[in-house]
């Protein structure tokens, strides 16, 4: 029987899952206020990761398997941890200075307290690297851009592989032969089209902050605002990384970046609310529309995460006026209570619309299962 643990290191928490054969979970759970000076708070990683696994029955453990946001141009898959590896790793950490650093020491912890079990790095970067140079590329200096890897890597490829195969079997079809466009819509959001099983085009960059409007984040902007912050307004730079990925998006432009306040408050008549709903669901639209156009052919348009799994008002905006394309939701089928994969569009629609529920913990520990097993 084989036994994956996975972990997903923040810089102040720690997620970890314990998977047993065919996806049942055994145990999982939540340690948060690393590093905070707070009573009861762990002081490090290790204390925490110590902590966690003290409760979990480990005996037998098949491999661990890591969360870790960039990959680069590095890895494009799963990579068995060896000491080349997390170096490769370190050398990536001013493409993710937030998450990388985190990543390295789960990785670290866990390889001390577990020794002789085999640990495994799932990239949320690699899933992408399909993406095509036209695709992958910023029309800027080349010189420029090779020397400091500005690059479109995406991100969330964990949720965007495992959504846009179970969009497939949901369909009945062969993964090679459906062309989907996944929305994963959480806090963080990001759009990706996926042909045949491969992703083709992405909404996020060089790193999470581009694409779609999120919880905090802005998304696309004009770059000259930055200039324009800092010459004009006299922002330093910090201030505007920290306007830009911590108090834009939905929060920034309703003051809430819980989807679920936000459309209480739309429902109450709150302004600022059902503007910052129609920018949110307009730019989704947006991407639809032009991952259409890339891919040429469109079988599903699947949505995902915390609020594309739970916000009806939000998928049924999101696709509203583009019934010519074949993209139409059915309202009962949209509102009903359901909670597992299921298509929310007419039975005879071109297009399906399908509602799928994510598990980027299950395919980490499918991935890690990949390059381990015997």
């Amino acid at each position: 029987m084989t036994r994956v643990l996975v972990l997903n290191c923040g810089s102040s928490s720690l997620k970890y899952r314990l998977f047993e054969g065919d996806a049942a979970v055994v145990a999982s759970g939540i340690v948060e206020r690393i590093g905070e000076d707070e009573p009861g708070a762990p002081r490090d990683h290790a204390e925490a990761l110590s902590t966690a696994m003290a409760g979990l029955p480990l005996e037998g453990l098949t491999a661990v398997g890591h969360r870790v946001v960039h990959g680069g141009l590095t890895f494009t898959a799963p990579a068995v941890v060896d000491d080349a590896v997390l170096a490769a790793i370190a050398e990536l950490v001013p493409l993710a200075p937030l998450h990388n650093p985190a990543n390295l020491a789960g990785i670290e912890v866990a390889r001390a307290l577990l020794p002789g079990v085999p640990q495994v790095a799932v990239f949320d970067t690699a899933f992408h690297r399909t993406l095509s140079p036209a695709a992958s590329t910023y029309a800027i200096d080349a010189a420029t851009a090779e020397r400091y890897g500005i690059h479109r890597y995406g991100f969330h490829g964990t949720s965007h592989a495992i959504v846009s195969r179970r969009t497939a079997a949901l369909l009945g079809r062969p993964l090679a032969e459906v062309n989907t466009v996944t929305l994963h819509l959480g806090n963080g959001a990001s759009a990706c089209a996926v042909e045949g099983g491969r992703s083709v085009a992405t909404s996020m960059g060089l790193s999470p902050l581009e694409g779609l409007v999120m919880g905090t984040r802005s998304g696309d902007l004009d770059p000259a605002i930055i200039f324009h912050l800092h010459r004009v307004a006299g922002l330093p730079l910090g201030e505007i990384d920290d306007l830009l990925n911590r108090r834009s998006g939905l929060a920034g432009l309703a003051g809430v970046n819980d989807m679920r306040t936000l459309l209480a408050r739309r429902a109450s008549g709150d302004g600022a609310a059902a503007l910052a709903f129609e920018v949110y669901c307009r730019r989704i639209r947006s991407y639809v529309g032009a991952y259409y156009a890339q891919l040429g052919r469109l079988d599903a348009i699947t949505f995902t995460a915390g609020v594309g799994e739970n916000a009806p008002a939000v998928r049924a905006a999101a696709l509203a006026g583009l019934d010519r394309l074949g993209i139409v939701v059915d309202p009962v089928r949209n509102d009903a209570p359901d909670r597992g994969a299921r298509v929310i569009s007419p039975p005879d629609a071109p297009v399906a619309v399908c509602v799928v529920p994510t598990d980027e913990e299950w395919e980490i520990a499918r991935q890690t299962l990949g390059v381990v097993a015997p």
